[in-house]
């Protein structure tokens, strides 16, 4: 009992300094973020979505079911970006894990991504808005897509900033995909559709992949570079300490 109850203490004190270091990492990963790209897709997004309005005339359903998976993918792309680190090789020794401090930059993204997904939604008329919880599903599955990719290409290559490969990447598959899939694998379908609900169950296992594809990248990469084995000391740095 006396164990059970030392390693119970353990694992407390452990996930209590967890959290206390993302506390006082969110200022400097805030300075860190490169803003500039997110803020240009949601940007981007929105003005897509406000179209319509600025010049007085109301889209049909389908048209606004269009723009809102357009301004789904200006968004996703601005979120490929938020991976990139010129620090990388740098911060890549400290003893904060890539995981924590990716969940760091996801915890500042996330209020502002739920706060622009709610705008976009706000600017189309509700009387011909698709259904909100089916878009939320499609909007949350790519954006995790767009994040999971970028955290792929940081744990497969060593590029500081692999955002402008991972934003064509997605531009790309999102042309392609509605050409290339089969009808009973479709994902892109009108509200009125008979297949709307079975594609959205892809779209769940869509997000559901990306969710798991991320969490496999989010530690830091095997290889430093060509035949170097990366290795992690017992104090959590990348590298063994040199005395």
């Amino acid at each position: 009992m006396r164990v059970s109850g030392q390693v119970r203490v353990g694992g407390q004190v452990r996930v209590g300094g967890q959290v206390r270091v993302a506390r006082e990492l969110l200022l400097p990963a805030g300075r860190a973020l490169p803003w500039r790209s997110p803020a240009a897709g949601a940007g981007l997004g929105l003005l897509i979505l406000a179209v319509p309005r600025l010049t007085d005339t109301e889209p049909a359903p389908w048209l606004a079911l269009v723009l809102l998976r357009c301004a789904i993918l200006a968004h996703a792309v601005g979120l490929a970006f938020l991976m990139d680190d010129p620090a990388r090789h740098t911060t890549a020794t400290v003893p904060t894990r890539r995981a924590l401090r990716t969940a760091v930059r996801l915890a500042l993204i996330t209020p502002v991504t739920a706060l622009w997904w709610t705008a976009a939604l706000l600017l189309v008329p509700s009387h011909i808005r698709p259904p909100t919880g089916d878009l939320t599903l499609e909007a949350a599955a790519v954006c995790v897509l767009a994040l999971a990719a970028g955290a792929a290409a940081v744990r497969l290559t060593d590029a500081p900033a692999p955002g402008v490969s991972v934003a064509a990447a997605l531009l790309f598959t999102a042309v392609v995909a509605p050409l290339l899939l089969p009808d009973q694998w479709a994902l892109f379908v009108p509200p009125g559709d008979q297949r709307w609900g079975v594609a959205h169950e892809r779209w769940a296992g869509v997000l559901a992949g990306a969710v798991v594809l991320w969490g496999i990248c989010l530690p830091e990469p095997l290889r430093r570079g060509p035949g170097a084995l990366r290795l992690r000391s017992p104090c959590g740095t990348s590298d063994p300490s040199r005395t």
